[in-house]
């Protein structure tokens, strides 16, 4: 029984050949059971090795006790060691990520990096199949397509997670049973986060429904995916029928559609997994077309559909296009080049604090006429800014900021009316603040994808 999850790792990796011998293997390693014992395991079989590890410097003395645990295991294996300190919080600052999404991009860009510099052919992961369970929820709850509820995948280019045959009660029984030391990560026990809630809350209550809840999900991924690689398969050969390109500008003709198959579904497909438009904005876009509404404009983070009577028109973004969109009151979220921007009207007397970072605006709702406009800033562009009496060019702002002109070329810019309200992710207007009169507030935060 003790050796029973190595003899699983082994067959896993034969039956779908994620790595050999000949590999040089980066293992990311938390000091997490789970990462842990992916470490003792691949020791165990003899490979050729690294550890990484992020300090993400979040937890204080906690965070440089999981960097000690995770140095001095390699060191007693005896395979190199690589650790990199990070200061998620002013990058969270700077950027106007969430947390989350600031360390995923932080480790997996360090992951590349290190791999390239170190000549490691393959990245390791130690996600579980209940780590993947619960990415099926999350993305369930989120309204994603097929694709999001496949969970996580086995193998993405250089990236391989050898774990996702096992439970998490499996691995940790193994951590016991041989004495693998590991960290507990209080950041795991938080209801905070959405993962949490639904490892916490929602997945006990389930399996006490279902006690082979793990098994009967595990099967279910496994024919999801397969699914999705069948509509992928579908979706290629159907492309060759109603798509064609021409000096970098793709055109889909939706009227080939066979009218046997779900044309929203099929258009989503192609518009999402090859261009990166969301599926809100495919909905809108496919409402226009149905609509027969020709030259309306729809945008993903590098790309612009645009409907031209039954066909869309998908092409780059232009250096000197506006990106002009209309926000609704009733929209929930609008996207502007790498960024997506998310609306929430709400009482004044729901708002505790108005000291809110950048990426964060508060604004007046009774002083804003829908729709409003979002669009890049454009020469001669000006506002009030908070706290300030008179005009100011977007352009002087800008520069008095210090902002790169890569990051100029991505600002955009909130308008109701001919008013811009908000500098995006820098500052609002200051005719549109809150002050006492205010009763109603339009919340707006910005992310980035």
């Amino acid at each position: 029984m003790k050796n029973r999850l190595l003899e699983h790792f082994q067959l896993y990796n034969e039956r779908h050949s994620l790595f050999s011998h000949q590999d040089k293997i980066l293992l990311t390693v938390s000091g997490g059971v789970d990462s842990m014992v992916m470490l003792a395991l691949f020791v165990e079989g003899g490979y050729n090795i690294g550890v990484a590890h992020c300090n993400f410097s979040l937890r204080g003395a906690e965070s440089d006790g999981d960097e000690a645990t995770v140095a001095a295991v390699a060191e007693r294996y005896g395979v190199p060691f690589y650790c990199k300190r990070f200061d998620t919080e002013a990058e969270m600052e700077i950027t106007g990520e969430s947390m989350e999404m600031a360390a995923r991009r932080l480790r997996y860009e360090w992951f590349d990096t290190l791999s390239r510099e170190q000549g490691y052919t393959t990245i390791a992961i130690a996600h579980h199949v209940d780590d993947s369970i619960e990415t099926f929820f999350i993305n369930l709850l989120r309204g994603s397509g097929l694709r999001g509820l496949t969970g996580i995948t086995r193998q993405r280019g250089n990236i391989i997670r050898p774990l996702l045959f096992a439970e998490r009660r499996e691995i940790h029984e193994y951590a016991i049973a041989h004495k693998i030391a590991f960290r507990e990560d209080s950041s795991n026990r938080s209801q905070k986060y959405l993962r949490n809630k639904i490892r916490l809350g929602l997945l006990p209550k389930v399996r006490e429904i279902s006690p082979r809840f793990t098994a009967i999900m595990r099967g279910n991924l496994y024919r999801l995916t397969d699914a999705q690689r069948f509509i992928e398969a579908g979706i290629a050969m159907l492309k060759q029928k109603i798509m064609e390109s021409s000096e970098g500008v793709d055109r889909i003709h939706t009227d080939l559609i066979d009218d046997h198959f779900p044309k929203e579904f099929v258009i989503y497909e192609i518009l999402n997994s090859q261009y990166g438009f969301k599926g809100d904005i495919v909905e809108e876009l496919y409402k226009a077309l149905t609509a027969g509404i020709s030259g309306k404009r729809f945008y993903a983070k590098e790309h612009i559909a645009c409907i031209d009577r039954t066909d869309i028109v998908i092409a780059p973004i232009a250096e000197d296009d506006d990106c002009m969109t209309i926000v609704e009151r009733e929209q929930l979220r609008s996207y502007c080049g790498n960024a997506v921007l998310y609306y929430e009207h709400t009482d004044i007397d729901n708002v505790s604090d108005y000291n809110a970072p950048e990426q964060v605006a508060y604004l007046d709702e009774q002083k804003l006429v829908y729709p409003l406009t979002l669009r890049r800033w454009q020469e001669g562009d000006s506002f009030i800014p908070f706290g300030m009496m008179g005009r100011k060019k977007v352009s002087d702002f800008l520069t008095d900021r210090k902002v790169s002109v890569i990051e100029k070329s991505r600002q955009f810019v909130l308008l109701s009316g001919e008013d811009i309200v908000w500098v995006v992710g820098r500052r609002i207007d200051d005719r549109y603040r809150v002050t006492k009169q205010t009763e109603n507030i339009l919340k707006i935060t910005k992310q980035l994808l």
